[in-house]
C-alpha cells in the first residue's frame, strides 16, 4: 500500500518540508519547499503562521507519517530557544493531525542518505537528488534536508534498529 512521508526541518525563518511517496520499491517526490515567516514580526505571529501553513500542507497531501529533525544546539542560545519553539509548533500541528512522528538527529539523517554522518549540505542535496530521481538539486537547503529526513524515516522503517 502506498505511503506518504512528510519530512520536516524546523526553523523560525525557514522550515523545510519534503513529501515523498513510497509505492513498493518506487520512491517519488510529491513536493518540497520552505515555509518562510517574516522577519521583524512578533514571534507569536510567526509561530501561528508556521502552524497554519504546515496544517494546509498536511491537509493537502494527507501524509501517513512524519519525521522531524531534532534540534541541533549551537553556541547561540537565543536562536536555539526560538528554533525550539518552532519545533514545538511543528510537533503540535503533526499531533493534532494524528500523524505518527519519528525524530532523527542531523547526523542520523546524513548517515541515511550519504553513508557519512558528517556529510556536507551539498553532498546531502546530491544524494537526495539521486535517491528521488529529481531533475535538479533540491533547494533551498532546508527543503533538501527535509527530503533527506523523509528518506531517513523510510530507511528506518524498512531496517529498524531497535
Amino acid at each position: 500500500m502506498p505511503q506518504i512521508i512528510l519530512g520536516i526541518d524546523p526553523g523560525i525563518a525557514d522550515t523545510g518540508y519534503g513529501l515523498i511517496k513510497e509505492d513498493g520499491a518506487q520512491l517519488s517526490c510529491l513536493a518540497y519547499g520552505s515555509i518562510k515567516t517574516k522577519a521583524r514580526t512578533d514571534l507569536a505571529d510567526r509561530l501561528a503562521d508556521l502552524y497554519q501553513q504546515l496544517d494546509k500542507l498536511i491537509k493537502k497531501y494527507q501524509p501517513d507519517s512524519a519525521a522531524v529533525e531534532e534540534l541541533f544546539f549551537n553556541k547561540n542560545v537565543r536562536t536555539a530557544l526560538i528554533v525550539g519553539q518552532a519545533r514545538g509548533v511543528v510537533l503540535l500541528v503533526l499531533k493534532q493531525n494524528k500523524l505518527p512522528i519519528i525524530h532523527f538527529t542531523p547526523s542520523q539523517v546524513k548517515q541515511a542518505v550519504s553513508a557519512y554522518g558528517q556529510a556536507s549540505k551539498l553532498q546531502v542535496q546530491k544524494m537526495v537528488k539521486l535517491i528521488l530521481n529529481l531533475s535538479e538539486l533540491p533547494r533551498p537547503d532546508d527543503a533538501a534536508d527535509a527530503l533527506a529526513i523523509a528518506v531517513c524515516a523510510l530507511n528506518h522503517r524498512l531496517c529498524p534498529r531497535n
